[in-house]
């Protein structure tokens, strides 16, 4: 799996121009030849300007394509990890619990009940706000299946961490075209972002026909305005904001990527699923290492 910082970079290399607005074109003139570097500058301040403004949009959107799909391999991989695993800590919790009990029983040792005390508060803790919500909702808000439920959508939530080939291939497609920041007025922002909020949705649950449909939906759309800028002001404001938006990307993805899931997810890039699997079968392990360590606690009690 590439990170969204690893794949950003390898996306900068391609782009045909720098998108910063720090004197971008002008240096990428002079790696090219001098024949090729004339019409470059016989053209209109504006018209340079405007290319340097569609390089940088194309380089933060798929900036954001690969955040975004890293985002929802993070929180999916949380999600599928405490319902598959959260089972399997509990019983590793329970089972040490016992023992320190056991342990404390046959020594009466202060320090052994007061250990045995705390195993024991661990596996009853406090609930907190995703447990009192039956799991609908984390500390970004409700889950993708809480909000299917509220919209009377059906209830699916992801089956695996990362969505398939195609399922990415189809999102991918969907956010370069209906990304927010190529609107050209207020009423066509919101238009986009309530779609790919749709679109983010189906993607988090690997939902290929909904991806398909909502292309559909999008190709029989209205055909937003061509952009044609005006003043080179607008467009200095926009190199700007480009910039600014690529900073806060950046932070966010950093913050995926050192997270506790982030980093789990880097340990298995190419199959992330099969992390999950691998980690199962050493708390199965463990499960049965304490079982027997119990039993034998047990056993020498009652003998």
């Amino acid at each position: 799996m590439t990170t969204p910082e690893a794949e950003h970079s390898q996306s900068d290399r391609t782009q045909a121009e720098d998108p910063r607005p720090r004197g971008a074109g002008d240096a990428h003139a002079q790696d090219e030849p001098a024949e090729a570097a004339a019409p470059e500058a016989q053209a209109r301040p504006e018209e340079r300007l405007e290319r340097a403004v569609r390089a940088a949009e194309q380089a933060l959107i798929e900036f954001e394509i690969a955040v975004e799909t890293f985002r929802i391999e993070v929180e999916n991989f949380s999600r599928l990890h405490h319902q598959r695993l959260g089972p399997m800590y509990s019983r590793l919790d329970e089972l040490d619990a016992q023992i320190a009990e056991a342990v404390a029983a046959r020594t009466g040792d202060l320090e052994d009940i007061r250990k045995a005390d705390e195993a024991r508060a661990r596996v009853m803790p406090m609930p907190g706000v995703e447990e009192l919500f039956h799991g609908w909702m984390d500390s970004e808000g409700l889950f993708p299946e809480a909000v299917a439920m509220l919209t009377d959508q059906p209830v699916r939530p992801p089956q695996r961490v990362r969505p398939s080939d195609e399922a990415r291939r189809l999102y991918r497609e969907l956010a370069r075209k209906a990304h927010p920041d190529l609107a050209q007025d207020e009423d066509e922002r919101r238009r986009r972002d309530e779609f790919i909020s749709r679109v983010n949705v189906a993607y988090s649950r690997g939902d290929e026909a909904l991806l398909r449909e909502l292309s559909d939906e999008w190709a029989a759309g209205p055909v937003p305005k061509e952009w044609k800028p005006s003043r080179s002001e607008e467009l200095y404001a926009r190199l700007e904001w480009l910039a600014q938006r690529k900073e806060l990307l950046t932070l966010v993805a950093h913050e995926l990527e050192e997270s506790a899931i982030g980093a789990m997810l880097k340990m298995a890039p190419e199959d992330p699923d099969q992390l999950l699997e691998e980690v199962a079968e050493q708390l199965l392990a463990q499960v049965e290492e304490r079982e027997k360590e119990l039993a034998r606690l047990v056993g020498q009690d009652r003998s």
